[in-house]
């Protein structure tokens, strides 16, 4: 049986996650637990333009759009670097911009020697 990874939230990620509402909110909890057990979530897409191994988990609800940038691509934990409301078609240079510093944090952390 695989061991569940851990989950890293990244800079104001968490509290942006309990900033959406309830459903979106319970979404995303529901997909990141299934990345967290190693399987696939529901509704999601690779984001290769932030980083190798970036996904972002796609909540659509009647109160809109939703997103949830994550890395599973090490084998201890999954990186949350973005939780964010969507609000125009294409995901915003500001949105794109948090993400990518965040991910570049968490590959200089892992690449450093301990």
């Amino acid at each position: 049986m695989e061991i569940e990874k851990e989950i890293r939230w990244m800079g104001s990620a968490y509290a942006d996650l309990l900033e959406f509402p309830e459903e979106p909110k319970r979404q995303a909890g529901f997909q990141l637990g299934m990345v967290q057990a190693g399987l696939e979530p529901r509704h999601w897409k690779p984001f290769s333009q932030i980083g190798i191994g970036v996904k972002e988990l796609r909540i659509n609800v009647r109160e809109g759009a939703f997103r949830v940038i994550y890395t599973d691509r090490f084998d201890d934990s999954v990186y949350v670097m973005h939780c964010f409301r969507k609000t125009t078609q294409v995901t915003t240079q500001r949105d794109k911009e948090i993400a990518a510093i965040r991910f570049r944090a968490i590959t200089h952390d892992r690449t450093e020697p301990s």
